[in-house]
């Protein structure tokens, strides 16, 4: 808890820090409110209109998906892993901001933040096969799930994205990953968020 008070220091013009225990799933949760710390479970994006509240997820290999509508003032942030990537939680972020901020996908600057590249990432053919690829000979195989994460975006509409040229893997000396680690390494931190704003005298 001191590491977070202190990266809460760090970054002036919130009242409200979102948390979540993430379970690499797909649901996004809306925020209109709050102050001080927000814990909420099973919980892998989270999303809001209103300024003040910083929105954060821990990450360490998975993708942290930034989605901000400039125009709106509209902010998502996601946690993708390949479960979430194939339940389709870029969707429903894209939903959410337009159900409660009238974003349309055209509106949305996206960016795929830092995280495990398809080369460092090697899978079974069931998770291939989940985000929509084919697992063709006998393996072993790979998924980025980046690319998956920007093919998904164009179909659904998004005009601008942007992918982190980072591996948290084969960067490890400068990230942290839980598969390079073999589980040892800890957790980042990817945030996103309005601030506010304090008029001048």
């Amino acid at each position: 808890m001191t590491r977070w008070r202190e990266f809460r220091r760090a970054e002036p013009g919130f009242d409200c820090t979102v948390l979540g225990t993430q379970v690499h799933g797909a649901r996004v949760l809306w925020h209109d409110g709050g102050r001080g710390w927000m814990q909420v479970d099973g919980v892998d994006g989270h999303a809001t209109a209103t300024a003040g509240i910083l929105l954060t997820v821990t990450v360490a290999d998975c993708i942290p998906v930034y989605l901000v509508a400039p125009e709106r003032r509209a902010i998502a942030l996601l946690h993708a892993g390949w479960r979430g990537t194939a339940g389709g939680i870029l969707r429903t972020g894209l939903a959410m901001l337009e159900r409660q901020a009238g974003v349309r996908a055209d509106e949305v600057v996206m960016h795929a933040g830092v995280g495990i590249c398809g080369a460092c990432y090697e899978v079974g053919s069931e998770v291939v096969e989940a985000v929509g690829q084919h697992a063709r000979g006998p393996g072993p195989w790979h998924v980025a799930l980046r690319r998956c994460l920007l093919e998904q975006a164009g179909e659904l509409g998004v005009r601008h994205a942007t992918v982190s040229a980072w591996c948290s893997a084969h960067d490890r000396p400068r990230f942290y990953s839980h598969r390079a680690s073999r589980g040892t390494d800890g957790r980042m931190v990817a945030y996103l968020g309005i601030p506010l704003v304090t008029a001048r005298p």
